[in-house]
């Protein structure tokens, strides 16, 4: 006698419109089983799509088909549709169970798989559900597709609106009070600048707002509350928006203020960071022994507080932020230079600078001289058109030519055009603060010392106690110590036209003497 087990599946739209049920499947499957003398080994009851064979009571009857090799003969079910509704994945199937040695077979559909003309009729009660439920998903989408271009939005509501139906069973989405005047704030906010998302959305979840960041995230970039849907583009019609049948929550002028801050179109002023005039230094030291970020903070004595610079793991390391304060005013000092220096450093730069931009200024002419000789072409030619020298097919022969030279002259003199600011005034000012940099970090504000910090040591900075050091130093302070080395050993009097003249002077001989 052969073993048979028994597959059930039903899916919730067969159950409620067709009719199908465990218990009828059940009772055919247990009346096929009689009448052909077959013995139940199990019954597995499935409820789960069949689009794919990922479908848990599936995968437990297939473990154990390869743990109990030879306990089962064939696997019943009512018809193929209730075994797979992919052809593709229903053939791949049917091969691995027949390695288990196990048939699988409809008792409504009976096929001998031995037979080749059969495996025509299996193709197609495969094929018939797979191209069913193509035809309901397409179908689904193209009407869907259609009521977003009405105006309706489809799906769950987003933030700040509640989905309703009408009494004639119409869907549509309305506002929710609270929620809505909570967006309406946070848009604004954004609009202005001052604070970032997660700062805005943090905000608003304090104001009572029921959103996840990521939510909130692709709230703010939802057209749908300016009154728009966003249709996107399929096959060879390109996406655009339509008016919605919904009532907007912002203006749609609020909206793509929005989206320019969001995508940094539009210059924002952020708020300032809020430092402590007693520790400057907070956010750019790293301790010495593990790597992390040393915090500040203060320490209530008797009469006063005390200042310090701690590291925020178990490592211990601590020190007092007048002494580090201190240390890095001498650290400063290192890169200040005199005046004589700098203007050096200026006139190397400046040097450079105009070396630079020399074959761009004469690249520029020379293309401002084509352009005014192919107008002067484009002129002469009209003029010869006018005389009756030339016939009209010439002229439109030359001024097609004049014109795509004239394009093409005038792209690359726009792009050759180069700024003319004078840098000598701001290189003025640039070498005086350089040469009193220790100055104005003693003088200034909290602020402008952690200005003068950021740009002199682009990376953090490493304290142990009594120095610093740091992997990375302003390359423009570098570049001047070295000029500054270079010339440290030249003599007075050297024409700095000529650094690297001889300084040897030439002994009186027989030649006269030139004082």
């Amino acid at each position: 006698m052969k073993i048979a087990d028994l597959y059930i599946r039903v899916s919730t739209d067969e159950q409620a419109d067709r009719g199908y049920s465990q218990r009828d499947q059940d009772e055919r499957l247990r009346k096929y089983c009689e009448i052909n003398s077959l013995q139940v080994r199990k019954v597995v009851y499935e409820d789960h799509s069949a689009k794919t064979f990922n479908r848990p009571a599936w995968t437990k009857l297939l473990t154990d088909l390869r743990k109990h090799m030879g306990h089962s003969d064939l696997i019943l079910f009512t018809k193929w549709d209730r075994f797979s509704r992919n052809a593709g994945d229903a053939y791949q199937m049917i091969s691995t169970l027949r390695r288990l040695g196990v048939e699988p077979q409809a008792v409504e559909q009976p096929l001998d798989l031995s037979i080749p003309e059969n495996k025509m009729m299996l193709a197609f009660y495969l094929a018939a559900p797979e191209v069913e439920n193509d035809r309901r998903a397409l179908n689904t989408f193209h009407g869907m597709r259609r009521a977003k271009k009405e105006g309706r939005w489809m799906g769950t509501a987003p933030v700040r609106y509640v989905n309703k139906i009408t009494e004639t069973g119409k869907k549509y989405i309305a506002h929710r009070d609270k929620q809505g005047d909570i967006m309406q704030w946070a848009f604004n906010e954004l609009a202005l600048g001052k604070f970032n998302t997660e700062q805005i959305w943090k905000m608003a979840k304090g104001k009572g707002l029921i959103c996840s960041k990521n939510n909130f995230w692709k709230a703010i970039r939802n057209p749908v509350y300016c009154g728009k849907i966003f249709i996107p583009k399929y096959k060879d019609e390109e996406s655009f928006m339509v008016q919605g049948q919904h009532e907007p929550l912002i203006s749609e002028a609020l909206f793509y203020a929005v989206q320019d801050v969001l995508d940094g179109r539009k210059k924002v002023i952020r708020t300032k960071i809020v430092a402590d005039d007693n520790l400057p230094l907070r956010g750019f030291l790293i301790c010495p022994n593990c790597g992390w970020m040393l915090t500040g903070s203060a320490s209530k004595g008797r009469t006063q507080h005390y200042y310090y610079y701690h590291c925020s793991s178990a490592c211990g390391i601590r020190y007092k932020a007048p002494e580090a304060n201190a240390k890095i005013v001498d650290e400063i000092r290192k890169y200040v230079q005199p005046l004589p220096r700098l203007q050096l450093y200026k006139e190397v730069i400046s040097s450079v600078y105009k070396a630079k931009t020399h074959a761009q200024h004469i690249e520029v002419q020379q293309l401002k001289i084509q352009l005014e000789e192919a107008n002067k072409r484009l002129s002469k030619a009209r003029e010869l058109l006018l005389c009756g020298d030339i016939e009209a097919a010439d002229y439109r022969t030359i001024k097609a030519e004049c014109d795509e030279r004239i394009n093409r002259l005038e792209v690359k003199l726009t792009a050759s055009v180069t700024d003319t600011t004078n840098i000598e005034p701001l290189w003025d000012k640039a070498i005086s603060n350089i040469s009193q940099l220790d100055v104005l970090y003693e003088n200034g504000t909290v602020t402008q010392k952690r200005k003068i910090i950021g740009s002199m040591f682009p990376e953090k900075l490493t304290f142990d106690g009594f120095q610093y050091r740091t992997t990375r130093v302003n390359e423009a302070l570098i570049l001047m110590l070295l000029i500054g080395n270079k010339i440290q050993n030249k003599k007075n009097g050297t024409n700095p036209s000529f650094l690297d003249l001889s300084h040897q002077v030439t002994p009186e001989g027989l030649e006269p003497s030139t004082r």
